[in-house]
């Protein structure tokens, strides 16, 4: 089975504390993302204005699981979000066709 990404763009909050942001984050991966079912990497780009969130997951139907279990965010999420334009955030679900790399 092929992996999948789950895939977001937004922009943070006017005034926004980026290493608060960074470390909310943090706190968000290791005390829910990285135990979800089938998680495998969360990585977060930045081009100075916009975020992109890239979580990859050995499955779309993980992805599908973790978009549903996001329904309903505990404290960690909630505190992430509280950084995030929330009417900025534009997302994709993915399979990964090919990859390439070491």
């Amino acid at each position: 089975m092929a992996k999948a990404v789950y895939q977001v763009t937004f922009k943070l909050k006017k005034g926004a504390d980026v290493e608060a942001f960074l470390d909310a984050a943090q706190k968000l991966n290791d005390g829910y993302i990285s135990r979800q079912k089938g998680y495998v990497s969360w990585q977060q780009l930045n081009d100075g204005d916009t975020w992109m969130d890239i979580c990859t997951f050995e499955s779309m139907e993980d992805v599908m699981t973790f978009l549903d279990n996001a329904q309903n965010p505990d404290e960690l999420a909630l505190a992430f979000y509280a950084f995030i334009n929330l009417n900025s955030c534009v997302s994709r679900q993915y399979t990964i066709a090919r990859s390439y790399g070491k």
